[in-house]
């Protein structure tokens, strides 16, 4: 897990490197999901089913464990609870059954789970209280394909998604169509039990449809929404047939019948404020950005023209919040916080940043992309020592593959899986 030690200023590029990676693991610890579920369960308790109910608990993403953890601590009454997450964040949860799935791409095991889901989920009785305890992840964890379609369609529709460019809000709209459980799923299937979510975002904007896809929210649009994003972005004829004939048959509006007690409870602007404080400790610190969602070229650039338009006269701590899209061309390995630290440090060889800087991107949950590092932390060196080590980092930023980069610098950012998961930070640190 992240470091934690004191916010110390200085000109040197590892005390920088250091102060990056301290401020970022602030910006996690707010928002640990016990501590943010225990927050909000004061003033929102946990509701009670009544005399012969139960309370159904299903957790579903990567702060599950945590969060199915603590609100144990405060279910009253007979109850069952049932948590997914990913192999990283598995932990035992005394009371409950902890099942993992893939991620982010759907397995087997995903497909089990959800039908796990489904059969609690259908049990459910009007005197039961349903608990849901939702975070970013439960997309691909739970697919649970509508009827017609296969795990194997699923898997390819999140393949297209993941590497087209898409934002989040577009890829769950369509991602929604073809799940049992995604878009109010919850909902429906435990009706005319109550259903009420504690929902940890990782969405910029706090869009709940969009977090796991809204599991207890209504859709965000319909099939034909999702058909029309698929054509105007050049995805249709690249998704299976059986998913294409499902989406071309349009079906009456769906309106959910009833609507679930929705309660936030962390968030990535509630971590960028984190961050801000810790940074302000030591220097002069700005949020510049709480909505940094544009795809990776266009960000370094934002991020930069932030930099340089600032005054370096004292240190000075630039801050930003997001998830950016990465559009995948080539066959490389890596993430879209790995491919914005790398194309930031690329272009500062021909715009230099006047003093000593460093850049941090990193996703909070610990995981960018399919590898094992959260992100990157780079400085004016980093080009340099990917070319010592005989490598040409244009090369690899155009086959997507700044993994392989940013290993050779010596820069990935590793912080293990970080049991939560609220999108991502960016934090540049200059000094004269």
């Amino acid at each position: 897990m992240l470091r934690r030690e004191p916010v110390v200023p200085g000109h040197s590029t590892t005390t920088l490197r250091t102060t990056a990676s301290v401020i970022f693991a602030e910006a996690v610890s707010a928002a640990d999901p016990a501590t943010a579920l225990r927050r909000k369960l004061c003033v929102a308790p946990l509701p009670t089913p009544a005399s012969g109910g139960r309370s159904v608990l299903i957790a579903v993403g990567k702060a599950a464990p945590k969060m199915l953890s603590e609100a144990l601590r405060h279910v009253e009454g007979p109850h069952v609870a049932l948590a997914v997450t990913h192999a990283e964040n598995q932990t035992d949860v005394s009371g409950a059954t902890v099942l993992t799935s893939g991620h982010p791409i759907p397995d087997e095991r995903g497909l089990k789970a959800g039908r796990q889901i489904v059969s609690l989920l259908s049990e459910a009785c009007e005197h039961d209280q349903v608990i849901a305890l939702i975070s970013g992840g439960g997309s691909a964890l739970i697919p649970a394909p509508v009827s017609g379609l296969t795990l194997s369609d699923k898997i390819r529709v999140n393949e297209v998604l993941l590497s087209s460019g898409l934002g989040i809000t577009q890829i769950n709209l369509i991602r929604q169509q073809l799940s049992q459980l995604k878009g109010g799923g919850f909902l429906k299937h435990s009706a005319p039990a109550p259903v009420t979510a504690y929902i940890l975002s990782d969405v910029i904007g706090d869009d709940l449809r969009a977090v796991a896809s809204g599991p207890t929210v209504s859709p965000i649009g319909s099939h034909a929404d999702a058909r029309r994003t698929c054509i105007e972005n050049g995805l249709w004829h690249e998704l299976p047939k059986a998913v294409r004939t499902y989406l071309e048959h349009s079906i009456p509006d769906q309106r959910l019948s009833a609507q679930a007690t929705n309660h936030l409870i962390g968030s990535n602007r509630i971590s960028l404020q984190a961050a801000h404080g810790c940074a302000s400790r030591s220097f002069d610190a700005e949020i510049v950005s709480d909505a940094l969602t544009c795809n990776v070229d266009d960000a370094a650039e934002q991020i930069l023209h932030a930099t340089r338009s600032v005054t370096v006269d004292r240190p000075k701590a630039l801050l930003f919040g997001g998830e950016t899209t990465v559009r995948l061309r080539g066959s490389g390995w890596g993430g879209r916080n790995q491919e914005l630290a790398l194309r930031l440090a690329h272009m500062t060889q021909e715009q230099k940043i006047p003093g000593n800087w460093v850049f941090l991107s990193g996703g909070t949950d610990g995981r960018d992309g399919p590898t094992t590092a959260a992100g990157a932390i780079v400085d004016a060196g980093t080009v340099c020592r990917i070319r010592n080590a005989g490598k040409d980092p244009v090369a690899l930023l155009s086959n997507n593959d700044s993994n392989s980069a940013l290993s050779l610098a010596g820069d990935l950012l590793q912080t293990g899986a970080t049991g939560t998961n609220v999108a991502d930070i960016q934090i540049m640190l200059l000094v004269p």
